[in-house]
């Protein structure tokens, strides 16, 4: 199977970046798509809302749903799941996308980002595969995906920012856990991780980003949709790499992802 036709999809944080995009990708494919995010009025510092984000989904040839959601609140996760279900009929595939950053020490995070970030997170993930899980076991193809990277015990990704990788690494965690429980259901649970740092609106809360280096969306929506279309049983538990996952399913060029393909790459965090 190598296509998401019919499809339905639930995609936190899908309103902008890698989460629009890999909506965009599974969109081409005709796949039904519920946009979960908190921006439903323009932001001028963020571009994109789930009304827009919507929008270029039916454009791009899919269904989409827009749902404002914000995934730390329980009740909100649970209705947005619900109207996902009722409007589609069904559920078959989760993106955790959704994710809070602060790479500063800890003298330097205060405890309300902290806060956000383990409850946007690692929490976040939780609740939103909890919610989703019961419609899941009844796919014939269920997927849940969730941007994380491999998990690492490594003190140089912790000593300088603690809580956003402690924040990061409960995402990994979480897809362990769950992978263990419901992979032997039939249940493909795995992460996918970028090689490379993207150029999303997420760079801005990192000072000195020379964006040139990055590679666009696109790379990483492009994976995301060969692990989506993989069948799901017995591929439970695995910590992806974007640009492995494509040199896997054929690609050798890899310029058309960069945003300048003149420039070095900049590796991603935790790799």
């Amino acid at each position: 199977m190598n296509t998401l036709a019919g499809k339905i999809l639930f995609i936190t944080g899908a309103s902008r970046g890698i989460g629009l995009a890999i909506a965009l990708r599974a969109a081409r494919d005709g796949a039904n798509i519920a946009i979960a995010a908190k921006s439903a009025v323009p932001n001028p510092k963020l571009p994109g809302t789930i009304h827009s984000a919507a929008a270029a989904v039916e454009a791009a040839g899919g269904r989409a749903l827009a749902l404002k959601c914000d995934i730390r609140e329980e009740a909100e996760v649970e209705a947005a799941v619900a109207a996902t279900v009722e409007r589609f009929g069904g559920l078959d595939i989760l993106v955790n996308n959704a994710s809070a950053i602060w790479l500063k020490g800890t003298l330097d995070t205060p405890m309300k980002r902290f806060d956000l970030m383990q409850q946007v997170n690692s929490r976040g993930s939780f609740l939103c595969a909890q919610k989703a899980l019961p419609y899941l076991l009844k796919a014939p193809n269920p997927h849940i995906l969730t941007l994380a990277p491999p998990p690492t015990l490594d003190p140089k990704w912790w000593g300088p920012h603690t809580g956003y990788t402690l924040a990061k690494m409960g995402m990994s965690f979480v897809t362990l856990g769950l992978a263990a429980e419901f992979g032997p259901r039939g249940v493909a649970v795995n992460a996918l991780w970028p090689k490379t740092v993207i150029a999303t609106d997420a760079l801005n809360m990192i000072p000195g980003v020379d964006v040139a280096r990055c590679r666009r969306p696109e790379v990483v929506a492009d994976a995301a949709h060969a692990v989506l279309c993989r069948e799901a049983r017995g591929a439970s538990g695995q910590f992806l790499i974007d640009e492995d996952v494509l040199r896997e399913a054929g690609v050798t060029d890899f310029t058309p992802y960069a945003v300048d393909p003149a420039q070095p790459l900049l590796p991603d965090l935790f790799l």
